[in-house]
This record gives C-alpha cells, sequence and structure tokens, in this order.
C-alpha cells in the first residue's frame, strides 16, 4: 500500500483521469473528494462489505462500462 500525506486542497493523482483531493480534516475525519470518470463505481468500503455480506444482492448497482462506442452492462456480463 503506497500511503501519502495531503494537506487541505492538495491531490492525489491515479492514472490520467482520477484525482483524489482533501477537502476537509477536522476533528479525526478526513473528507475526501473523488474526480473520476462516471463509468468507475466508486464506493466506500464498508457499504460494499455489509451489501456483499447480507446476503442479499449488492447494494451498488454497477454503472455501464463506456467501450467506444458501444456501453456494455457489466450486470449482465456473467462476473
Amino acid at each position: 500500500m503506497l500511503v501519502l500525506s495531503r494537506k487541505v486542497g492538495e491531490k492525489i493523482l491515479i492514472g490520467d483521469n482520477i484525482a483524489v483531493t482533501v477537502v476537509r480534516v477536522a476533528q479525526g475525519i478526513v473528507r475526501i473528494g473523488v474526480d473520476a470518470p462516471k463509468s468507475l463505481s466508486i464506493v466506500r468500503d464498508e457499504i460494499k462489505e455489509r451489501a456483499d455480506g447480507d446476503g442479499r444482492e449488492s447494494l451498488v448497482k454497477p454503472r455501464p462500462v463506456v467501450v467506444d462506442p458501444v456501453v456494455v452492462d457489466r450486470s449482465t456480463s456473467g462476473r
């Protein structure tokens, strides 16, 4: 795991199209902003674990993956 230090307003870039920005730090809580393509699903870990671990269908609905020029829906891809 890569661990980086950032101050409020500073960004971490992931690849060419994802930016993570530290928005606020207060009382031990770090608020971050994620700028990424809409085709990328972004979910908090505890939400995904809770949805996957309760025996129900995941609460997280996958977004379609955009493959130029066709849109492919991941939910029917047979994962």
